[in-house]
């Protein structure tokens, strides 16, 4: 089930679906079928100019990033004593400082982490995050990447089994319980799905969304309107969270 879920996760992306579409038409003009093969192919020519431009991109992304307000500044809630940071990717194989080895997306991750831990007296900090491909989990990327930053190893805690938000989820309920507040660090656009994880177990985690990709630029800039590599990536993004969401309704 995983490897379909992955195949039809890879498909549905602009990129390749576009080349799919192209290759169809390529296909069908070889054969004769002009009309056919030329729809496709012009269709596949759409399908990346619609992904890469910023109106499409920021209107899907938009309103999964929107769901959860950032936590701008930290009150005084004695009932929140942890901050739990979502895994992200890590490549402990390169030779490079650990704050390079883990990927951008998580590198954001946990400077909103550090930032909230540090906000709030007594806290812990939770990196969680297996590792699909059987090397060294992600969480311990983040604990390291966390002491070298000044976060004292007594502070840090990792839950390094779970491969996906739903255990993630799980992994936090097993440490804390139902009873324990905490803020729970991801990016923005991952939000809305992880919190419906959490309170699939039964925690009432108060998100704290980070990296948004929206409103980074403007409509009234002549740049916004035009096609880019960064708008398809969060035409990916967005594409990609939708589809988790179906699974996970499915699921349920």
């Amino acid at each position: 089930m995983a490897i379909l879920k992955g195949l039809v996760a890879t498909f549905v992306m602009p990129l390749p679906f576009a080349l799919l579409l192209t290759m169809i038409g390529l296909a069908a003009l070889g054969r004769g079928y002009r009309r056919a093969g030329l729809g496709s192919v012009i269709t596949g020519a759409l399908v990346v100019f619609l992904a890469s431009w910023g109106p499409v991109a920021d209107g899907l992304l938009g309103p999964l990033e929107r769901q959860h307000p950032p936590v701008v500044a930290v009150s005084d809630n004695s009932q929140t004593r942890a901050v739990v940071v979502l895994g992200g990717g890590w490549y402990p194989e390169a030779p490079w400082p650990v704050t390079s080895q883990i990927n951008d997306s998580a590198v954001v991750r946990l400077m909103e982490g550090i930032r909230l831990y540090r906000a709030v007296p007594g806290a812990r900090l939770i990196a969680t995050g297996g590792n699909r491909r059987g090397g060294d989990p992600a969480a311990w990327g983040y604990a390291q990447a966390a002491m070298q930053l000044g976060v004292p190893e007594g502070d840090i805690v990792t839950l390094d089994t779970p491969e996906d938000t739903a255990q993630e989820a799980a992994a936090v309920r097993d440490l804390l319980g139902a009873g324990e507040g905490f803020y729970l660090v991801t990016s923005a656009s991952h939000m809305y799905r992880a919190v419906r994880h959490f309170h699939t177990v039964g925690l009432e985690p108060t998100p704290a969304p980070t990296r948004h990709k929206t409103a980074r630029e403007t409509p009234d800039r002549l740049g916004y309107w035009v096609p880019k590599a960064q708008h398809l990536r969060k035409t990916e993004r967005a594409l990609y969270e939708y589809m988790g969401l179906l699974s996970q309704s499915l699921d349920h």
